[in-house]
């Protein structure tokens, strides 16, 4: 049985943080990865590191 793993808030919030990039950038990708997410019904963009994976 294959359980999803859900994505964790505090991670999320680590990512937003730490990525230096201007907030618009950062909002750009927390659309972008969150819409692979929802895409690939997965936890997981692939693109650690970035907000919004």
């Amino acid at each position: 049985m294959d359980k999803k793993i859900k994505p964790s808030v505090r991670v999320a919030i680590t990512n937003w943080h730490d990525y230096d990039a201007p907030f618009l950038t950062k909002l750009k990708l927390l659309i972008r990865n969150n819409w692979i997410k929802i895409k690939n019904q997965s936890s997981c963009c692939g693109n650690l590191g970035e907000p919004g994976c």
